[in-house]
């Protein structure tokens, strides 16, 4: 899918205050160590994640997708009535109904003729609604758009320990499909996409390359619907290897097509920002798109994996670092689980980030 007139006008994020350390985690751990005659050290070796956040028991997704939201329109200073589509795209909200976009449109005091849904692809949700927003903008449908999610990490996090501590089942080849489940981290992020003709920045959205390998679907899946429950205590069951492996193999047959949906060489590409899952997978990634490391922007070692917020938070972050200069290409590229591939071309002219980061 290829655009010329979409901007990515700006972005806004906000991350917990209470930061869990891997090393803590696995203190929490010990009677499962134990049990199972495993090192501690392990986990922050395998993923390079050193530390993840987790926010307030009490919060629900939507009270953070509305701070995010909030802080994109403020970053952008454009008006709340100028928003023709709200997504809220993460795999987490707040209810199974109505969707969680609803309470974030009506907090946000967008207009009423603005479309209003929940989308939900495991990590990559967000990005799927940057192609459909910017779908409508390019077809001159809506001027702006508006895509929110939050994902909260402390339940199947705690859950993932609280099993691996009391079901002796687990052993040591079979706990590692509980390792990607410790991982996980919470965020929250908003991305506003606007017609050209009303941007400020003309950040050049460029083109979205999608790609579905559905054959493995079942690698890596979660808790029923009826675990969003108040009590939710959801476990994910994930085989990390294979889906590193098919994923990667995903990935560079998305970026094949990638090049040339934007029409770039990969030496075109000025600055990459990958899903965040850890250490070997962006290495391997990179290695197999034949991409520089130097040229790549983690936030992994210190969110872990954030889900749908994982992208758009490093990228903001990277932003707001001063990682990309006027003029520049970036290159957006997600993996999930599905497994699915999306990747996202744009160039950088000018960085608008909203945060309530709480860093």
């Amino acid at each position: 899918m290829r655009y010329s007139k979409v901007a990515i006008e700006s972005l806004g994020y906000t991350l917990p205050t209470e930061i869990v350390t891997t090393s803590e985690l696995e203190k929490r751990l010990a009677p499962a160590y134990q049990r199972m005659r495993l090192p501690e050290g392990r986990l922050e070796l395998m993923t390079g994640i050193a530390e993840r956040r987790f926010w307030e028991p009490a919060a629900l997704p939507g009270d953070k997708s509305i701070e995010s939201g909030r802080q994109a329109l403020e970053a952008a200073e454009i008006s709340p009535g100028r928003i023709g589509m709200l997504i809220h795209g993460s795999v987490c909200r707040d209810h199974l109904e109505p969707a969680t976009a609803c309470r974030v449109h009506h907090a946000l005091g967008l207009r009423p003729d603005c479309m209003v849904y929940d989308l939900s692809n495991a990590c990559l949700g967000q990005l799927n609604g940057i192609a459909l927003a910017a779908n409508a903008i390019e077809l001159g449908q809506i001027e702006a758009a508006l895509i929110v999610g939050t994902e909260d990490s402390r339940h199947l996090v705690e859950n993932t320990i609280r099993s691996l501590n009391e079901d002796e089942s687990w052993n040591r080849k079979t706990v590692k499909m509980a390792v990607a489940s410790l991982t996980i981290g919470s965020a929250s992020s908003a991305i506003l996409l606007t017609s050209r003709d009303i941007s400020r920045t003309d950040n050049v959205l460029h083109a979205v390359t999608a790609q579905a390998n559905t054959q493995f679907h079942d690698l890596c899946q979660s808790g029923k619907d009826e675990a969003v429950a108040d009590d939710m205590r959801p476990l994910m069951s994930t085989d990390s290897e294979r889906l590193m492996a098919e994923g990667i193999k995903t990935g560079v047959a998305t970026f094949a097509r990638f090049l040339s949906d934007t029409r770039w060489q990969r030496s075109d590409i000025h600055h990459s920002f990958c899903h965040q899952v850890g250490a070997a997978h962006r290495k391997l990634m990179l290695e197999s798109l034949g991409l520089p490391e130097a040229n790549d922007f983690t936030t992994f070692q210190w969110l872990g994996n954030t889900g749908s917020a994982a992208l758009p938070v490093t990228l903001a972050a990277g932003l707001q670092q001063g990682q990309v200069q006027a003029g520049e290409n970036i290159a957006l590229l997600g993996i999930g689980s599905g497994i699915n591939c999306l990747m996202v071309g744009a160039t950088w002219n000018e960085s608008r980030v909203g945060t309530n980061s709480h860093t």
